[in-house]
């Protein structure tokens, strides 16, 4: 029996996950990529410094934390070795004055008791609001209502808590401003990192850029084992067959060395929720599929966040740490900054996040440059390149219906906005890639 064909759609990290897990479990694998490189919003991109020196960029600063299982076991099996492509440092929400908290290298809870305990610049009614919430939620079993915000589940704790320690470990993680935020989501976050065992809560930095840390490696590993990967191809639509199979309108078979379209048995969507959503929006128009209809309605309600990354350089600059947190506000608007010197050797390279951002991209640039001046002591600092991601993740909410990973038979859907308990990350989107396959394999 011939083994099935499966279209994956979309090259970024859910999607090369999905691609690995269908060929692992001895399905043909074929990956459409609109774009001409892999790793959709978490990869590289060319720079250039300054002196006209090329660097090499991403998309965005992205980090990943010791409990991402999943995205460190894909590395490794497409021949990543985290250990040397990722910088391992216990959880740290440093500022410059090096006020903040630093876990030390202990089992958890311990880790997160002495590191509160020891945290600069916290009063001993900032570390007792903190440490008697942490129980509650805890004892809950990091439970609440769907309702309630990230805001409304910290409400115990002190403004010192919620400026220092609350609000940026939310934007990090879920890029959703905390009075927005979905605090179940929150909890979730935190009793995977704080408490999934030793290690879990690390901060693990890329020491390379995003497109080598894991998309361009599981491209060539597909291809070894027999998968194509095909790039600069848009899929237009999905076209269902009298047969239960599928083919694919805007790619064509000559891209095989065939002159009809390939007909697929499954299609697994990897790319944008707003990409799928057409997709399977088309179904609904031309096939009258109401399940469709469905789907792409509730994937076209989600909001999204963006993120701006403002590369800047001086010959020179260099952090205390490799990563540090920056006091946040309206005209200084990042909340956190990296020393690329410290992590792929690109000396003088600071890269600063501003997640959940809005406004006019050279403002926000003129803005960083300030705030590096002011807070940093860095006021020589000449911009680099602007990156702004406008819908970086869908904005993680109290309540939030997402789409499912079943669509129609015969069709599923992967990626971090695909409904789960994470908010959009790496590793949600690398977990709903793997899970598609056994999805595919049950219908």
């Amino acid at each position: 029996m011939a083994p099935q064909k499966v279209a994956v759609i979309g090259a970024g990290w859910a999607g090369m996950a999905a691609a690995i897990a269908h060929r692992q479990a001895g399905r043909q694998v074929t990956v459409f990529e609109a774009a001409r490189t892999v790793g959709g919003r978490a990869r590289a991109v060319p720079g250039a410094l300054p002196d006209g020196t090329a660097a090499t960029l991403d998309n965005g600063q992205h980090i990943l934390i010791g409990a991402y299982t999943e995205s460190l076991r894909l590395m490794r099996l497409v021949g990543v070795d985290p250990t040397t492509a990722l910088l391992r440092l216990p959880l740290t929400l440093q500022f410059p004055d090096g006020q903040g908290l630093q876990l030390p290298d202990l089992a958890p809870p311990l880790d997160a008791l002495l590191g509160i305990v020891r945290a600069k610049g916290w009063g001993w009614q900032d570390k007792v609001a903190l440490l008697r919430t942490a129980t509650a939620w805890q004892l809950r079993g990091f439970r609440c209502a769907p309702h309630t915000s990230v805001a409304d589940l910290c409400a115990p704790l002190t403004p010192r808590l919620m400026a220092e320690f609350i609000d940026p470990l939310c934007v990090s993680a879920l890029n959703t401003p905390a009075r927005e935020a979905s605090g179940q989501v929150f909890l979730r976050v935190l009793q995977d990192s704080l408490f999934s065992g030793r290690g879990g809560s690390n901060l693990l930095l890329p020491r390379t850029d995003l497109g080598a840390l894991f998309p361009e490696s599981a491209m060539r590993w597909l291809v070894q084992q027999g998968g194509q990967v095909v790039t600069g191809q848009r899929i237009q639509r999905l076209v269902p067959l009298p047969s239960g199979r599928w083919q694919l309108a805007g790619t064509v078979g000559a891209a095989h060395g065939a002159e009809e379209p390939d007909a697929f048995d499954h299609i697994t969507l990897a790319c944008p929720s707003w990409e799928a959503a057409r997709l399977v929006e088309g179904l609904a128009s031309t096939a009258g599929l109401t399940a469709a209809a469905r789907w792409s309605a509730t994937a076209n309600a989600l909001r999204f966040e963006a993120i701006t990354t403002v590369y800047a350089h001086a010959s020179g600059a260099r952090l205390p740490l490799p990563m540090l947190a920056l006091r946040n506000t309206a005209e200084h608007p990042a909340q956190f900054v990296f020393d690329r010197g410290q992590l792929d050797s690109q000396q003088g390279l600071l890269a600063f996040v501003v997640s959940a951002s809005d406004g006019d991209r050279a403002l926000i640039e003129q803005q960083v440059l300030q705030q590096a001046a002011a807070q940093l002591g860095l006021p020589g600092l000449r911009p680099v390149q602007t990156v702004v991601e406008k819908r970086a993740t869908f904005a993680c909410t109290p309540s939030l219906q997402r789409p499912a990973m079943q669509v129609l038979p015969g069709l599923t859907a992967c990626g971090d906005y695909v409904d789960g308990p994470y908010p959009a990350t790496l590793e949600g989107a690398v977990l709903g890639g793997t899970a598609v396959a056994a999805c595919a394999a049950a219908g």
